[in-house]
């Protein structure tokens, strides 16, 4: 039987290896659900669980900024492109 040659690109060596990834997560993740069901005194305590799931959600929220803090950063930037104007014009001269 002639076997098909196919081009591994780059895209597609990423996809397979995010996809063995995956899979060695969900063995692992398997794995530490068996061993704390087992000695369930090696269980993390329900406090730290939680602090840990809360510091990871906010490391992934967005930051925000208030209405003062876009307007100052917006007469920071009218005055630097003023400055930069400036010095455009007197190199024209």
């Amino acid at each position: 039987m002639p076997r098909r040659k196919t081009k591994l690109t780059a895209d597609k060596i990423r996809e397979l290896a995010r996809t063995g990834a995956e899979h060695a997560l969900n063995q692992l993740r398997a794995e530490i659900v068996a061993i704390e069901r087992a000695f369930p005194e090696l269980k993390l305590p329900k406090t730290r669980r939680t602090i840990r799931r809360s510091v990871a959600r906010m490391t992934k929220q967005a930051r925000t900024m208030s209405a003062a803090a876009r307007a100052e950063v917006s007469k920071r930037m009218k005055r630097y492109w003023a400055e930069r104007r400036k010095v455009k014009a007197k190199m024209a001269k």
